[in-house]
């Protein structure tokens, strides 16, 4: 029987809602939440893995408090998937039937029956997209004002997926416009985060709230210690300085698959392939073999390009239990969506950062059992002409390092919050004028920008923006400085997707003499006469048309490609700073307490310990630089921002730059010569972030970035992808190292 001091406070329902789950007792995490949330006092954010009860604590105390709440939305809970919605719908229905409170889902694929009869009769609680949310504050500002005039609770779901994001600074902006609307600044509506825990998680809660109007509580759950780990290694049978192959035929590709259907067959798991390529790549290896093998076909894709019928069938496939099945997906099933019990998680690429790692292994060991995570790395055969990356074995060693910073140190990347973010500004300066009307300058600017969510935006930038907008016929100003929607604005604002902040990043033709190779989604900078890799060889950029959204190429001198070109999201500096500790103390192994636990099977041991021995060769310990021939490698074991800011640096002197995995290769050059230009860089003290961004062609990242001008442009993307302080700070340290 549950019996505790928190549990005493819940309401009688809700006490006899638990009760009939047959819980032997609270979660800690529970325990702790429910005096803090009833009390009603704080923001609360409550941080744990996924399955550790983060829902229930925070809906046990906030369920208690509206229970005999008779009118008016009592708890909105926003999330960033319509999926998680339908999910979280599904969980609380038995709740809120106990307390006679309905529960509402609210988003594109709600029927119109179900929005009109609860528009009618607003009660209990509202499960709704930012999106949406934003919608009705538009559209419907009056009935939002009288719906929610008695709410309680404000409850924002996998919280971390927010942070630092297009729709993290949206979601901000839109609590702050319903603190506003409801007039509650003296006594805001307290708001419940849940995220899987972060790094520097005092920074994940200072941005719930702009400004300290209340103080927020930090109740943590702890992470996944229980842990059962082991990276296997799988090297090319195909030698480097042999014909290419395709990527598809991949002879250690097939291995890993037929590894994969042994060990996972009969039971359910995910298979994280990080790209949609090689997402349907190993769901057709998988059920090939299972076609072949005379079995049922087990195996199933899930990523963002696929039918909602195809996700949503494997999702209730997952939940049910009764089949064997294993879902092969990118990030989609990265976030809470309950899919049953899963046995284990494989990973068959480098993870993208070590958080998202985390929130993956967090899939697994639910109900009382360990987390199994199996990560499948491939490296290349050496040869003659290998290049630099496969030498050092940097795929598996990023896989090592990730894994060692999760585990020893429970470290994870901290939220991005101090970017700028000009093109949401813009789309909520049009949404609060579209929602009121009209506006003030000085209105708009203490609502959004003052103090509010857009407070690293400085008043000359805010001013700036204004000015743009105007001139983009976006808004304008009447005689009596009333701020209103102009001509193209009101198309913008009518249409169907402005409520969306957030834009997939733009793909580019890729194109040689006019012949497409192939497609490539530019989210990095890509300047002229800079060489990139692609489609398995190097090219160098002779144009960037960012009208046409076309990238005009040439064959490029060089050696064979790196196997591991480091894509995908970008990589921390921590990580490669753990990266070169591994190699410099010559130990991959995890620490766990006065332990050194050995993870890796035998062929990622002799891979490793190749990349070892070439670090040891190649004396990396005490320096920054490799040459061969006229081509210098920089090796500064930084993150990408920083790699990229030295690389933008290198090629706005004229330098043939090519950046890979954390590598910076320089054609024609010496070591002589990048030390000389170092040292001409740490002279110029003038250089900032948004003089780089002059170099990049085509800086339109973010939806309405079209609507910006150049200099506005140069001020968001500098601060977005370049670090020219961090980049000094290299530089300074890699000189010292040759002195």
């Amino acid at each position: 029987m549950v019996t505790s001091h928190s549990f005493d406070l819940l309401h009688p329902a809700v006490q006899k809602w638990v009760y009939h789950q047959k819980w032997p007792d609270l979660r800690d995490i529970q325990k702790e939440a429910i005096p803090v949330i009833m009390k009603g006092m704080e923001d609360v954010v409550i941080s744990a893995s996924t399955a550790a009860g983060k829902t229930e604590a925070a809906f046990l105390p906030a369920c208690s408090i509206i229970a005999d709440q008779d009118h008016g939305v009592g708890v909105l809970y926003i999330s960033p998937l319509k999926a998680l919605i339908n999910d979280q719908f599904r969980r609380l229905e038995s709740l809120s039937d106990v307390i006679d409170c309905p529960v509402v889902p609210w988003h594109g694929d709600v029927s119109q029956s179900i929005k009109n009869k609860f528009r009618k009769e607003p009660r209990g609680i509202l499960l709704i997209t930012p999106e949406s949310l934003e919608s009705l504050l538009i559209r419907e500002c009056g009935w939002v004002k009288k719906s929610f005039d008695n709410l309680k609770y404000i409850v924002i779901d996998e919280y971390h997926a927010f942070i630092g994001s297009e729709r993290g600074c949206q979601l901000q902006s839109l609590l702050h416009r319903i603190d506003h609307l409801l007039q509650k600044s003296k006594k805001p509506i307290p708001r419940i985060a849940l995220s899987a825990t972060l790094g520097d998680m005092e920074r994940v809660v200072s941005n719930l709230r702009s400004g300290t109007v209340i103080p927020c509580v930090l109740i943590d759950g702890g992470s996944t210690s229980n842990i059962n780990l082991q990276i296997r290694g799988y090297k090319e049978t195909t030698p480097v300085n042999s014909e290419e192959k395709a990527v598809d035929e991949s002879d250690a590709d097939k291995r890993i698959a037929k590894d994969l259907f042994n060990i996972l067959r009969g039971d359910s798991h995910l298979i994280f392939a990080n790209s949609r390529r090689r997402t349907e790549q190993f769901s057709a290896l998988l059920s090939d073999l299972c076609e072949s093998n005379h079995v049922p076909n087990e195996f199933f894709p899930h990523h963002g390009s696929l039918a909602k019928e195809s996700r949503t069938q494997l999702e209730k496939r997952l939940q049910k239990e009764h089949l064997p099945t294993t879902a092969v997906c990118t990030m989609t099933l990265e976030l809470g969506i309950d899919i049953g019990k899963v046995n284990s998680i494989a990973q068959v690429t480098a993870p993208h950062s070590v958080a998202s790692l985390r929130q993956r292994i967090g899939r697994s060991g639910r109900r009382g059992n360990a987390s199994v995570l199996r990560m499948f790395i491939t490296e290349a055969q050496l040869g003659k002409d290998s290049n630099l990356s496969d030498l050092l074995r940097l795929e598996l060693l990023q896989c090592i390092a990730m894994v060692r910073l999760l585990i020893s140190e429970q470290w994870y990347e901290p939220a991005e919050i101090d970017q700028l973010h000009l093109s949401t500004s813009l789309h909520q300066i049009l949404a609060v004028i579209a929602q009121w009307g009209s506006v003030r300058v000085e209105q708009l600017w203490n609502l959004l920008f003052n103090r509010g969510p857009f407070k690293s935006i400085s008043l000359d930038l805010f001013k700036k923006l204004l000015r743009q907008m105007g001139e983009m016929q976006l808004i304008k100003q009447l005689n009596d400085g009333q701020l209103v929607i102009d001509d193209i604005g009101d198309t913008i604002v009518n249409h169907y997707t402005f409520y969306a902040v957030f834009n997939t990043p733009e793909e580019y033709r890729i194109e040689c003499n006019g012949k497409l190779l192939g497609f490539l989604p530019i989210d990095y900078p890509v300047l002229e006469k800079q060489h990139i890799i692609f489609s398995g060889r190097r090219w160098q950029v002779t144009k960037v048309d960012d009208e046409k959204k076309v990238i005009s190429v040439k064959k490029a001198k060089g050696g064979k490609p790196p196997k591991f070109g480091g894509g995908g999201m970008s990589v921390h500096d921590k990580v490669r700073h753990e990266m070169f500790t591994i190699y410099s103390k010559k130990d991959h192994r995890i620490a766990i307490g006065d332990s050194k636990i050995e993870f890796l099977d035998k062929e990622a041991q002799k891979l490793i310990t190749e990349g070892q021995d070439f670090f040891n060769a190649a004396n990396l310990l005490n320096t920054n630089f490799l040459t061969n021939g006229n081509t210098t490698y920089i090796i500064p074991w930084k993150g990408d921002k920083t790699v990229n800011t030295l690389a933008t640096l290198l090629v706005s002197k004229g330098y043939s730059v090519t950046n890979f995995a954390g590598i910076i290769e320089v054609q024609e050059s010496s070591t002589d010569e990048i030390l000389a230009a170092f040292h001409d860089f740490l002279e110029e003290t003038e250089i900032e972030n948004r003089q780089l961004a002059k170099l990049v062609p085509d800086k339109k990242t973010e939806k309405f970035d079209h609507f910006l001008s150049e200099e506005l442009l140069c001020a968001g993307y500098g601060a977005k992808y370049f670090d020219i302080q961090s980049a000094r700070q290299s530089m300074k340290e890699m000189i010292a190292k040759e002195r």
